[in-house]
């Protein structure tokens, strides 16, 4: 069973009295410690799509993995400053940001050595708040941070530096299991570094209409979310599937796919919620 705290779902009271027309910076975790659910191409193809000549969008990559790097075409062996230098304290989050093919979509990248901060942030004083304390000044509209398939201190980085938590959800059996664990965490971050967290959505990702098991999962993840399940639903897609290996995302790849029409209409959706 999922058990949702209600707190979550409500807006937090000091966003009603921001000023109207002023463009505030938004911070948006993506996060499930499940693997393989579209986390990291959700990440990548919302961010890409909120960038424009307007908008500066920042992608921090926080996965040692470094799929969302690679995924823009970002080399990340070659790359003298990314996550690890800022969370170390040897670059700033400018020094660290890459650009991308995408106009105004920087990447900030990572690579194996991103799982040694993990380590190295244990016996740091206040080690919750690094990821926080580095972002304090960057220069973006919106920032996502790819957060890691675990819930571990790099997640936790992750929840306490953003305003948001956007939670990708695969269309399979097994895809409530283990969001209980999540929710908890998120939870319990809101109860100790981050308390202004909020949930912004869950997004239904991998989606097969031929599959009947897609759709009682769909209404499985309605009835416990309600409205903050996002409309547009993400379906399983080989083009999708295709893009990371090019470096690209979806609308470079195809831009009149299925799920580069999906991702137009999830960013969307995001965009407004985040307004």
């Amino acid at each position: 069973m999922v058990v949702i705290n209600n707190d979550l779902f409500a807006p937090r009271g000091w966003y009603t009295s921001q000023k109207v027309g002023v463009m505030t910076q938004k911070i948006v975790a993506v996060v499930n410690q499940k693997g393989g659910v579209g986390k990291t191409t959700s990440a990548i193809n919302v961010a890409a799509q909120l960038a424009d000549s307007h908008t500066r969008v920042l992608l921090v990559d926080l996965d040692p993995q470094g799929n969302a790097t690679s995924g823009l075409g970002v080399y990340k062996e070659k790359t003298k400053y990314n996550t690890y230098s800022v969370l170390s304290g040897s670059s700033s989050v400018a020094e660290a940001s890459h650009k991308t093919n995408v106009a105004q979509l920087f990447v900030m990248p990572a690579n194996a050595d991103l799982a040694g901060a993990e380590v190295e942030l244990v016996n740091r004083q206040q080690r919750e708040f690094s990821l926080k304390k580095a972002l304090k000044d960057a220069q973006f509209d919106y920032i996502f941070i790819d957060c890691p398939p675990s819930l571990g201190l790099l997640t936790i980085n992750g929840l306490t530096a953003a305003d948001y938590v956007l939670i990708p959800v695969q269309a399979e059996y097994y895809a409530l299991e283990g969001l209980s664990q999540l929710l908890t965490t998120i939870q319990a971050v809101r109860s100790s570094t981050n308390p202004q967290l909020e949930l912004l959505g869950v997004a239904l990702t991998m989606y097969d209409k031929r599959n009947s098991l897609s759709e009682q999962v769909h209404s499985d993840i309605e009835h416990y979310f309600g409205d903050k399940l996002f409309t547009a639903i993400i379906p399983r897609n080989v083009r999708l599937a295709e893009a990371p290996s090019f470096g690209r995302t979806i609308y470079e790849h195809d831009r009149w796919s299925k799920g580069a029409r999906a991702y137009k209409a999830l960013a969307k959706e995001v965009q407004n919620r985040l307004r």
